[in-house]
């Protein structure tokens, strides 16, 4: 367990112990690496996590990490103990978890919130990062019916959620109620460092339309979609190619798909990329998925300058204009988004920094504790 750092001569702001049930590297991993080299101001941070690449990340940046068995590879009740020791060990002022395992575990690890709040445990938040609005996306109805009503309980017992974009709001809402109160704080990212990392030699003109999709190789990303409209692009620019970044099931199925379609040899599949240097060697960014939060692959499109094509779903239209949002996805209103973007430009595109995303998120968490506090001193 790290050592998390006090003035010798000042009483030690509160500490917040972020709960993030995934050890490796992605959107809520970014966003925790992002808010921890920030730092939340008047507060000190701690992160419960896996052992992995996440935790290495956090102790290269000198974040205070307290690793163990927590996530759902390690199953609930062993998360729940973990969670309990890290509790009584670091005697944190509030607990944040993101993702739903994390929730859950949470919950139950500390208990319903009157309860809670009699024993003086920590006050619990989370961030909602995703949650799709479909049930059927992932879960059988049966498992969605007791999903749903697991989160609707634990969401009585919270004292606040963090939601990433007006969207995330919404459909949480929708499925689980207003147990809780709510607060939008979206995602942001370094602008600079994107623009900096992106801001590579242009290709030179007459190279033909370069296509770049940066998601999990899933059903859910409508990646076979975009194959199906390369025939009619390439009609209009027969230079055009389309970069498929990323790993996943699907990844046999669209290698296929686009050899039945005579357009293999313009479609490559090269893996995890590195996403700010791989923006800057393409014209545009295309993202069909189903769902969505506040993508940060949209968002760093955006700080990049990188012209992006995305469906009308989730947060997507909270980040891009809606001449850029596509409602149908046929070839051919593929076709046209996209030539449309590559032409014109990214348009007027919204992106937060994260140090205003850190401010908020701290901000929230204060006020929480600082409530708690309050409350505790009235029944004293």
């Amino acid at each position: 367990m790290a050592v998390i750092p006090e003035a010798a001569t000042t009483t030690p702001a509160p500490l917040t112990l972020w709960v993030v049930p995934v050890a490796d590297l992605g959107g809520v991993a970014r966003h925790v690496l992002d808010v921890a080299r920030v730092g939340l101001p008047g507060l000190r941070l701690a992160v419960l996590c896996p052992e992995g690449p996440l935790a290495e990340r956090l102790r290269e940046q000198g974040a205070a990490v307290f690793t163990g068995d927590v996530g759902p590879d390690a199953g609930l009740a062993a998360s729940v103990r973990t969670l309990r020791t890290a509790v009584r060990t670091l005697r944190p002022a509030a607990v944040h978890t993101h993702l739903a395992y994390a929730d859950l575990a949470a919950f139950t690890a500390l208990g319903p919130g009157r309860a809670r709040r009699r024993a003086g445990a920590p006050a619990l938040l989370s961030t909602e990062h995703g949650i799709a609005p479909d049930d059927g996306l992932y879960n059988r109805a049966a498992a969605a019916r007791v999903k749903n009503a697991a989160h609707r309980a634990r969401l009585r017992g919270t004292d606040l959620v963090i939601a990433v974009a007006q969207s995330t709001a919404d459909v949480l809402r929708r499925k689980w109620g207003a147990g809780a109160p709510l607060t939008v704080v979206r995602n942001g990212v370094d602008v600079s460092a994107v623009r900096a990392a992106a801001a590579g030699q242009r290709r030179a003109p007459g190279e033909g339309l370069r296509i770049l999709s940066l998601s999990r190789l899933a059903p859910e990303k409508g990646l076979d979609r975009l194959i199906a409209a390369l025939p009619a692009l390439r009609e209009r620019d027969p230079g055009t190619r389309l970069t498929l970044a990323g790993s996943g099931p699907l990844e046999g199925q669209l290698r296929a798909q686009a050899e039945d379609l005579g357009v293999a040899d313009a479609v490559d599949l090269p893996g995890f990329v590195e996403p700010w240097e791989t923006m800057a060697e393409h014209d545009v960014l295309v993202q069909l998925s189903a769902w969505e939060n506040l993508s940060y692959t949209l968002l760093d499109a955006a700080a990049a300058g990188l012209p992006a094509v995305a469906t009308d779903v989730g947060g997507n239209g909270e980040i891009l204009p809606p001449e850029r949002l596509v409602h149908e996805t046929t070839p051919a209103a593929i076709a046209d988004a996209v030539t449309r973007a590559a032409a014109e430009g990214p348009g007027e595109v919204r992106v937060d920094d994260v140090e205003g995303m850190a401010e908020a998120t701290a901000r929230a968490e204060r006020d929480v504790v600082e409530t708690q506090d309050a409350r505790r001193r009235k029944t004293r």
